[in-house]
């Protein structure tokens, strides 16, 4: 029986897939690389030395959709795919609406269809917007700031409405908190297109000469250094928390939402400072006004993962940076190359 793993060639997907392979899993991946590339792919079979079945499709093409299931023997899926850019979704707000719902519906639907009842959800801290407490607990209030958030708490609630109709759904809701980081072996990581929307890309951009400095949006907040204080967790460390949502729908009905954080909150700053201790370069930085919608603080309460997944994020905030700059590093040297 396979996993099927949607959007598998993301940042976080493609580290996921790499996880399941290495525990035995037999991995399908559906992607149409909107976000990503078919290389990518390529070199999650270097890592595992296992091939991929792989589709090109957009999840919203049900016919195509039909045919992955059809074809396979899938037994869970990792729903990824979606768009996720924060700032693109205020000025599309349709688009991603239309995505990230949309093709949620039409793969649970045909899950539905071919009696395939394990999912975990790719879901978001975003959910939690600007949390009136840290840390944030899995029943804090759902009230995000922006449509990329609205479509992740529409979604979770999509989710458990359908669980509720049919007592065969096994689901679980994974909230991300702000994932960095990038594989050991440098072969896979966060490769974003255009000015990255994330802090990490963006340090080992200008790092790497690709960027002339970063951007620290406000130092006026109440924290600290000024500057927001987020929770950074290895991507790996996340992916693996996914293997454990895997393993724990066998053992319950319904949904479930696992916050997948440190527990640990860092500032701005903080992370630029590790970065430079980590790689020894310096990174010029100007600080800009605030964004509209950034909390001064958002850090996971973990202890739900902790207790019902046996899960625990365990890299540190200097192997986030060093194996962020080797991503770099090597894919810099991979495209100069070509």
């Amino acid at each position: 029986m396979s996993i099927l793993v949607t959007g598998g060639a993301g940042y976080i997907g493609s580290h996921t897939c790499v996880e399941l392979l290495t525990e035995g899993y037999d991995v399908i991946i559906v992607d149409n690389f909107s976000n990503s590339g078919p290389d990518t792919v390529n070199r999650i079979e270097e890592i595992t030395s296992k091939k991929v079945k792989t589709y090109d499709i957009n999840l919203l093409d049900s016919s195509r959709l039909e045919t992955v299931f059809a074809e396979n023997n899938i037994e869970a899926v990792i729903h990824f795919a979606g768009l996720k850019a924060v700032g693109e979704s205020v000025e599309k707000p349709l688009h991603y609406y239309e995505t990230n719902i949309g093709s949620t519906i039409q793969l649970c639907k045909t899950m539905e269809k071919y009696g395939v009842y394990k999912l975990v959800f790719s879901s978001s801290a975003t959910v939690y917007g600007l949390p009136e407490q840290v840390p944030i607990e899995e029943n804090a209030p759902l009230k995000a700031v922006n449509p990329y958030g609205n479509t992740k708490i529409i979604i979770e609630d999509m989710l458990r409405d359908l669980a509720t109709s049919n007592n065969n759904w096994r689901i679980s809701l994974l909230r991300y908190f702000n994932p960095i980081g990038a594989h050991k072996s440098g072969l896979i990581g966060e490769e974003p297109s255009g000015i990255p929307n994330n802090l990490m890309p963006y340090i080992t951009q200008v790092a790497a000469g690709v960027r002339e400095q970063l951007s620290v949006f406000g130092d006026d907040y109440p924290t600290k250094d000024g500057t927001c204080i987020r929770d950074y967790i290895h991507v790996v460390d996340l992916a693996l928390g996914h293997l454990q949502a895997l393993k724990k729908i066998e053992t319950y009905t319904g949904v479930q939402a696992y916050n997948l954080g440190t527990g640990t909150g860092y500032s701005v700053l903080e992370v630029v400072d590790a970065f430079e201790k980590a790689t020894g370069i310096t990174i010029p930085k100007k600080i800009g006004p605030r964004r509209p919608g950034d909390a001064p603080v958002s850090y996971a309460d973990p202890t739900k993962a902790r207790t019902e997944l046996q899960w625990e994020a365990k890299r540190t905030l200097i192997e986030m940076c060093e194996d962020s700059w080797r991503w770099q590093v090597h894919r810099k040297a991979q495209l100069e190359s070509k």
